[in-house]
């Protein structure tokens, strides 16, 4: 009887941190405040692909919110999507520096850093993210398949 309940309470755990984790990647995880418009409208505009669009938005949530590490992680990815990739390795940078498990920043780094060829520092985002999603999450599985498909170039 012990060992189903710690089982059951392991399980419970797992689930608890998968739905209450502080990570984003572009429409998942959760918002560290939901009430931060601007962060939500650059989301929408970078759904999108209007990155440029997004920017001004992006940072005046940083100015209402400077520790909000979902709103460097889409400055982050939208620079990357318009080729600025030393600007978006500082922005994702900053978002781990506030957030070292947030995984949107963990995966999208991974993914910066197999488009400057450094495939080794992707697979250290990969590990992180390993130990990040308990049971496994859509980042970490993202992040897999780019590598498995930049190897396979290679």
């Amino acid at each position: 009887m012990k060992i189903k309940t710690i089982t059951l309470a392991i399980s419970l755990l797992g689930f608890l941190l998968s739905i209450t984790g502080p990570s984003l990647a572009a429409g998942s995880g959760s918002w560290s405040n939901n009430s931060n418009t601007d962060l939500k409208n650059a989301i929408e505009l970078i759904e999108n692909k209007k990155y440029s669009d997004a920017q001004p938005l992006l940072q005046k949530a940083i100015k209402a919110e400077p520790d909000n590490a979902d709103a460097y992680n889409m400055l982050g990815y939208s620079q990357r999507k318009m080729g600025n990739k030393d600007v978006a390795l500082g922005y994702y940078t900053k978002a781990l520096d506030l957030n070292p498990r947030h995984r949107g920043a963990n995966e999208y780094l991974g993914q910066l850093y197999l488009e400057l060829n450094e495939p080794a520092k992707a697979k250290e985002r990969l590990e992180v993210l390993d130990k990040s999603c308990t049971f496994g999450c859509d980042e970490y599985t993202s992040l897999k398949e780019a590598i498995e498909a930049y190897e396979q170039t290679q």
